[in-house]
């Protein structure tokens, strides 16, 4: 049975989902994404991914700055939609909005829950050292993220993948996922679960006041929040080149064996080992401002790093 759908959501993460619909045959009357913002050196107004999706589609798009006021209510209410598919659209939804279609408002989120409700799960997730995640299709209340879960499909978390690997396996899989929970629903057969009301976390915001390394943490700690932030925001420390500290970003990095002084460089004979509050790392992949990410082994050749360099 085709559907009639209103598709909600913002980020690339949410792409996947949308063409998976589309490809499946149901009707997308609209597409509600965030509003285009300034980006770039030129700070020109620059369409959200699902925006520019959507208009390659022949989808009407909206972007309200807020669904608060009666007259985007009743927009929303007239496109008639059988359910609203949600993907990290990122503004609340009045209950006006989530009682307008015949059949609720489905959520794709990706974590296990009721554990990393919120905004940055796939950060949070790695950044604690979880070895296991999930995506999951969630029926949405008023609640942030409380609502029963409808379909789950979990994923193991590798130790050096980075929330970027992350992201793109999710997404993939929760465009599968989403797709089955609407075939399901389209025969009424569309189970639910309430979430457990123990083991609930959220997953904040990242903020640009935890991006620095603080190499005085245990390795596995330091391994963790430099993957956990991969490719974006991204970890940071300063080391002294050329005589002044520069911000260098950690892609990837490893655990490797060696103990001094926090911040220490302890091996410089391939990708550069520093040393953590216990233990160290192994810088994989790094950025200079202003350059291309690169190996550690480039990186520390141009750097001229040494044995017993220290870095902040």
């Amino acid at each position: 049975m085709t559907l009639r759908i209103v598709f909600m959501g913002t980020p690339d993460f949410s792409v996947p989902t949308l063409m998976e619909i589309v490809g499946q045959g149901h009707d997308v009357v609209a597409c509600y994404s965030q509003p285009p913002r300034p980006a770039g050196r030129g700070m020109e107004l620059k369409k959200s991914p699902v925006h520019e999706a959507a208009e390659a589609l022949g989808i009407p798009v909206f972007t309200p700055k807020s669904l608060k006021g009666t007259e985007e209510q009743d927009v929303f209410a007239s496109h008639d939609a059988d359910v609203a598919v949600v993907v990290a659209y990122g503004l609340l939804l009045p209950q006006a909005v989530l009682d307008a279609p015949r059949e609720g408002c489905l959520n794709l989120h990706a974590s296990m829950l009721p554990r990393w409700r919120g905004a940055a799960p796939i950060n949070r997730a790695i950044m604690a050292g979880d070895t296991e995640t999930a995506v999951q299709v969630m029926r949405m209340e008023a609640g942030l993220d409380t609502g029963p879960v409808c379909m789950s499909e979990t994923l193991a978390i590798g130790p050096d993948m980075t929330a970027g690997d992350l992201h793109d396996r999710l997404s993939a899989l929760g465009g599968d996922l989403m797709v089955r929970a609407l075939a399901a629903l389209s025969r009424n057969a569309l189970g639910q679960t309430p979430q457990a009301e123990t083991g609930v976390t959220y997953a904040s915001k990242l903020t640009k006041d935890e991006t620095r390394i603080d190499w005085t943490r245990p390795a596995a700690e330091v391994h963790n929040h430099i993957r956990g932030l991969s490719p974006f925001p991204g970890a940071w420390c300063e080391p002294v080149l050329a005589g002044k500290g520069e911000r260098v970003k950690v892609l990837r990095s490893k655990l490797a064996d060696g103990a001094g002084a926090p911040g220490t460089v302890l091996d410089v004979s391939g990708d550069p080992v520093i040393a953590c509050g216990s233990g160290a790392i192994r810088l994989v992949t790094v950025q200079r401002a202003g350059k291309k990410p690169m190996p550690g082994e480039e990186f520390q050749r141009g750097a001229k790093l040494a044995e017993g360099d220290v870095i902040a």
